[in-house]
């Protein structure tokens, strides 16, 4: 019984040391704020903030910065973007994650970045 207890604890802290591995990036490189690649991922993190939150009606002005982050399933994009909504432009902080051999996107954090 106190083998199979010690076995149990062992896997359970193997998946979870596993799992956290997966999520970690292997490799973080700037975005090229001119790609247009990178700025229709920005742009879609905009159309899905809008369809999520029907309140809201954020255009998006500019790629300002960001970080992509190559991770063992997928590329996580973290952005940081300016975009109107209709009176004022402020910067929000948008992450998408795309698994383009899945033909997946998915907004995954979207607010407004807090100035200092």
């Amino acid at each position: 019984m106190r083998f199979q207890f010690i076995f149990l604890i062992l896997v359970v802290l193997f998946v979870s040391l596993a799992s956290n591995q997966a999520k970690r990036p292997i490799q973080s490189s700037p975005v090229n704020i001119n790609d247009p690649y990178v700025i229709n991922i920005t742009t879609f993190a905009v159309i899905e903030y809008n369809k999520q939150n029907t309140k809201a009606k954020l255009v998006f002005e500019k790629l300002l910065n960001g970080v992509i982050d190559t991770l063992n399933d997928g590329i996580n994009f973290r952005l940081t973007l300016s975009a109107n909504n209709g009176s004022t432009s402020n910067k929000y902080g948008a992450i998408v994650l795309e698994k383009a051999y899945k033909h997946f996107r998915k907004l995954t954090a979207f607010a407004p970045v807090q100035h200092a």
